[in-house]
């Protein structure tokens, strides 16, 4: 996969850990020393942002090699990168390229196991990234084996309550209008009871975000849409987690909804010096 970041964003990244220098180092180290540093999978994972680390090591004028490519699942002792260059510049970049793998691995792993619990079924995940990570949180549910739910406001409809409490159209009215205006996309509402669901399906919703329903009633809302022929797909959200994604998916789920690998633990990434490289 590409590097998501741009060398500026990367530098930025490395002037907030080490913005007057690294001190412990050079007052210790021979900083002009030649070393080569390694990264390895403590832990079985699913690989993130590798790239990244990668150029910023070159950034600070070290060579660096990948080994492994971020989107690919390895087993614990895994090696998955090397540079080589002075002192100073590898241990700079040391923290902040470990964390950086180590978080975005973490969320890529989280979404990897949320995607073979699915299935055929997609797992889609929200914008609710943490502040600021929409780029590395993109790529690491892509890593993964995810899909996007929506980037932001700008590329989709998702209509929800808060809209219609000012709309005085009819379902099919405001679903019509919709049509008419952005043939292009899907018209997905957002329903939050199985009276709601029912209702915005039979008025031609193409997509009907299913905000933690139960999986009772996301069945029943599977069988009123076989029943009664209406091309809906049912997209259960909230609550949606590695667990009971299966169980989503037998209920009648035809997409998953989630941000559960936002939080996941991140993974642990085994660092290595050695004199000489």
């Amino acid at each position: 996969m590409r590097c998501v970041l741009t060398d500026e964003q990367l530098l930025k990244l490395l002037h907030d850990d080490v913005p007057f220098g690294d001190l412990t180092t050079e007052l210790l180290l021979t900083v002009d020393k030649p070393v080569q540093i390694t990264f390895a999978a403590r832990q079985d994972m699913t690989v993130c942002c590798v790239e990244e680390a990668a150029r910023l090591f070159e950034l600070c004028g070290a060579t660096s090699e990948l080994l492994v490519s971020s989107g690919h699942s390895v087993t614990k002792g895994s090696v998955l990168l090397k540079a080589t260059g002075h002192t100073d510049a590898l241990f700079a970049v040391w923290k902040v390229t470990q964390i950086l793998v180590e978080w975005a691995s973490g969320v890529a792993s989280a979404t990897r196991a949320l995607v073979d619990a699915a299935g055929s079924v997609p797992v889609a995940c929200t914008r609710k990234q943490t502040p600021g990570t929409k780029a590395l949180s993109v790529k690491a549910v892509k890593a993964g084996g995810g899909v996007i739910h929506r980037l932001g406001l700008s590329e989709s409809i998702l209509l929800f309550a808060e809209h219609r409490q000012f709309l005085t159209e009819t379902p099919a009215a405001i679903l019509q209008r919709l049509k008419i205006q952005a043939p292009e996309h899907r018209r997905v509402v957002e329903v939050h009871d199985l009276d709601d669901a029912r209702l915005w399906a039979n008025a031609g919703a193409e997509v009907l975000q299913m905000d933690k329903f139960s999986l009772e009633d996301v069945r029943a809302c599977a069988a009123f849409c076989r029943e009664n022929n209406l091309p809906v797909i049912l997209a259960a959200a909230g609550g949606v987690n590695a667990k009971n994604a299966a169980d989503y998916v037998a209920a009648g789920a035809g997409l998953l909804v989630t941000s559960a690998p936002y939080h996941a633990e991140p993974k642990d990434v085994q660092v290595t010096f050695i004199s000489g490289g």
